[in-house]
């Protein structure tokens, strides 16, 4: 696999990198947002080691029932902690992120001790070389949220580094045990797969929901949610039935381009070349067979690498896909669950973080507009066409159509199109409200809102485990999905420019991040507060204050997560100064800030996860 084009001038000696410092010495009175986004920091800190002492024992373990299952399973119980490692990149205490790696390591081992009768997919434990034996990246990459961030703060953990690469290689047919990954067709073998390779046959239900337990449960996947505790042995046969058309398995879905996060973390890592090449061969392949098939990406790849090549060129088909609609015998009802947003903008997105190549993000603006061509207006309202096929529950005979009409218009996935390109173009369907309406001017109140709201947030989050009384054997594996304090959502939009929509699989793309030069760690510094304020093609600006009036901070600057954006030239003061690399090293006197306007280009270094002291 060699360097495609679209990489050259891309790769550049990390020797190049140069780190100017600046000096901002103008008083800059407390701004209520930057006196927010500290507090929130502390508390959100507090609030997590707070539901670590009720609900982690001392080995780590999560206080639960635990389960094989995509229901109430192993994905959901790490995913408790999902967003606990990018609030200490953000600059959470240092107690967050080893409460994470305590909950990390407990989990594996806590759930290696499962035994299922029922399905051989964790007859001997849920994971095995510590990582998932088989399951859909749906599910995986879910309760992999936090483990992926774990390298924006921990890059040198020996451990981490060791388990990313060898989770990539799981991918890579490194592993003789996990033939995943076909390279003469340039697919995943099927829908499950993981550290025991691809299920090449049918899944049960028995795989998709586990073996009973004996108990009463407040059943979260269940239409009883939290109101009410059922008895787990009589609502099993309809956790059975709910599954009973999830069975397709063999061959590549869209979900699997989700895996590339995985190669994307190894690359940042290592900065080995192998892990930056099966990406792009892996997604390219992805993008030419989508454009075989018009521009929307199929959900189902055949083992010879054709789309809809396991059901007679049907590419639309298979679980999760574009005609997934199927009779839920948990509901009692017809269910339409097309999941083709999930795996298919983190993998289109990578291969842009790696490249820089903006035709991939063509890939996903071309799908949307195949899906807006088909819009409806009803009584006033935009509806657009869900799902894609044969239109099971409708009176309809034909050839295969879009149906499902709705209000859901994918803003979210716009939105992060749109961030993406940078193209105004994109912007015209993003709604101009909440933070896209403060980077346009057009809300400048937004952020003290935003940031409040998040502390309303920690504050019922805690209000909850207090008043919380279950105990262990009452609780499944997603009872306390809802109980994690943790609100990042508005520290994320607010001091690094990163948007996170409601897909719960996560790659990290920001204008900014921040490194604490005299802590030796990532995220803001104590004291300093930090506001990105608008965002353009080949620009930023930025708004950074020391709210401490006795002691200087230092704060070093990095254009995007991963020091893939460069910057040319920051203007502050009234004064321009040269910067040509993707760190600026800022020293804020006691109670000082300003506004720095910065002229950039993204997408145009290797991403790294090695911090500024560490490169050569």
């Amino acid at each position: 696999m060699g360097i495609i084009p679209a990489l050259a001038g891309f790769l550049l000696s990390s020797a190049a990198l140069a780190q100017v410092t600046v000096t901002v010495n103008t008083p800059m009175s407390p701004p209520a947002w930057a006196l927010l986004e500290r507090e929130l920091l502390r508390y959100n800190s507090l609030a997590c080691e707070r539901f670590a002492e009720k609900y982690l024992d001392k080995r780590g373990y999560l206080l639960h029932t635990i389960r094989w299952g995509t229901l109430d399973g192993p994905d959901d119980a790490i995913e408790t902690f999902y967003n606990w490692t990018l609030l200490h990149a953000l600059g959470g205490s240092d107690s967050v992120l080893q409460l994470y790696k305590k909950a990390q390591e407990g989990h594996w081992k806590q759930y290696g001790e499962l035994r299922t009768k029922l399905t051989d997919l964790a007859a001997n434990g849920a994971y095995y070389k510590e990582f998932i034996t088989q399951s859909d990246w749906f599910h995986t990459g879910e309760g992999m949220r936090a483990f992926m961030f774990q390298g924006l703060s921990d890059p040198n953990d020996r451990l981490y580094r060791e388990r990313m690469k060898r989770f990539a290689g799981l991918y890579m047919n490194e592993d003789p045990e996990a033939p995943n990954y076909d390279p003469v067709h340039k697919v995943i073998r099927s829908l499950w797969n993981g550290s025991k390779g691809p299920m090449l046959r049918k899944a049960t239900v028995y795989d998709w929901v586990g073996d009973p337990v004996s108990g009463r449960f407040h059943m979260i996947h269940s239409p009883a949610g939290r109101s009410r505790m059922l008895d787990f042995m009589t609502w099993y046969p309809r956790m059975l039935a709910h599954c009973t058309e999830y069975l397709d398995s063999v061959g590549d879905s869209f979900l699997n381009l989700a895996a590339t996060n995985l190669a994307v973390n190894a690359f940042a890592l290592t900065g080995e070349a192998k892990y930056r090449d099966w990406v792009l061969e892996y997604v390219g392949a992805w993008k030419e067979r989508t454009a075989a098939t018009g521009g929307n990406i199929p959900s189902n790849v055949g083992l010879d690498g054709t789309p809809g090549g396991e059901y007679g060129g049907r590419w639309w088909k298979g679980t999760y896909g574009w005609n997934f609609t199927i009779f839920d015998g948990e509901i009692e009802q017809i269910a339409h669950r097309n999941y083709f947003t999930a795996g298919s903008w983190p993998g289109f997105s990578n291969a842009l973080l790696l490249t820089g190549d903006q035709s991939y993000i063509d890939v996903l603006r071309r799908q949307m507009d195949n899906i807006y061509a088909q819009k409806k207006v009803v009584d006033g309202k935009t509806l657009l066409p869900q799902m894609y096929g044969d239109p099971r529950g409708y009176k309809y005979d034909g050839p295969p159509t879009w149906y499902h009409y709705t209000g859901n218009l994918h803003e979210d996935r716009l939105t992060e199109t749109y961030l993406w390109s940078m193209d105004r173009r994109d912007l015209e369907r993003v709604p101009k409200t909440g933070w896209i309406a403060f980077l346009e001017g057009l809300d400048p109140g937004y952020p003290v809102r935003a940031l409040q709201a998040d502390f309303a947030q920690v504050r019922r989050r805690m209000e909850m485990i207090r008043n919380d009384t279950t105990m262990p054997e009452t609780r499944l594996a997603d009872y306390l999905l809802d109980f994690n304090p943790a609100a990042t959502n508005a520290l994320a939009n607010l001091t690094i420019g990163a948007y996170f929509s409601r897909g719960r699989i996560w790659t990290l793309h920001s204008r900014f991040r921040y490194f604490d030069p005299a802590a030796r760690r990532a995220g803001l510094p104590p004291d300093v507060g930090a506001l990105v304020e608008k965002l353009g093609a080949g620009s930023a600006t930025l708004t950074l204050v020391n709210l401490n009036p006795v002691e200087a901070r230092a704060v070093i600057v990095q254009a995007g997560g991963y020091g893939e954006h460069r910057f040319h030239s920051v203007t502050y003061g009234g004064k321009t100064v040269a910067v040509e690399g993707p760190l600026l090293s800022v020293r804020l006197e006691p109670g000082c800030g300003a506004q720095f306007n910065f002229k950039m280009s993204r997408y145009v270094n290797p991403p790294t996860l090695a911090h500024p002291w560490d490169r050569k």
